[in-house]
């Protein structure tokens, strides 16, 4: 009984310890780039930018965010697995990844057992600001997700893609040395 107390005292030390370092200190206006990068770096979230703005919030360290990519103020990352971002995405203000979710449980508890499933977003995507992002969803590369989209599927490259659930509603133009797949 006292080392499951004990044990469930400790993790909880972590959880007050991370919020603080990385959701309180490092999300702060009053921190700037650098040190909130310094901080994001030892707390182990793997990322390749400087451009993260203010107040983002992240549930763990299981983050990729590559090189040249912007990060707006009020970012959600849930991180109950991982979620990965590719180089020069631009990711709008309070755009909220979720990659948490619950089997479909039995009528006296409809949220069943809780698994996360990852979510991958290709390099050079533009996200709109208060999209949400699901469990499960890979964005592909050179897309734009409107503001306000609702992403529960997977995302072809190089589409516009809105609304909620979000549907493709535009192919997207290619530079002159790309070329469309199939």
């Amino acid at each position: 009984m006292i080392k499951k107390v004990l044990m469930y005292t400790e993790k909880n030390i972590k959880v007050i310890t991370r919020d603080l370092t990385v959701n309180k200190i490092a999300s702060s206006v009053l921190c700037v780039r650098s040190i909130r990068y310094l901080i994001y770096k030892i707390y182990g979230i793997k990322t390749r930018t400087r451009n993260i703005a203010p107040r983002c919030f992240f549930g763990g360290r299981n983050v990729v965010i590559g090189r040249e990519c912007f990060i707006n103020y009020g970012c959600f990352f849930e991180n109950s697995d991982l979620i990965e971002i590719g180089n020069s995405c631009s990711i709008g203000m309070e755009v909220m990844f979720c990659n948490a979710t619950h089997e479909i449980g039995n009528t006296s508890n409809r949220a069943g057992k809780y698994y996360g499933k990852p979510i991958r977003v290709g390099d050079g995507c533009w996200i709109g600001t208060r999209a949400i992002i699901m469990p499960g969803v890979t964005i592909g590369e050179g897309c734009i997700i409107a503001a306000g989209a609702v992403v529960t599927k997977d995302c072809e490259p190089n589409g516009l893609y809105a609304g909620v659930p979000a549907k493709r509603i535009k192919e997207l133009p290619l530079s002159k040395n790309e070329k469309r797949v199939g």
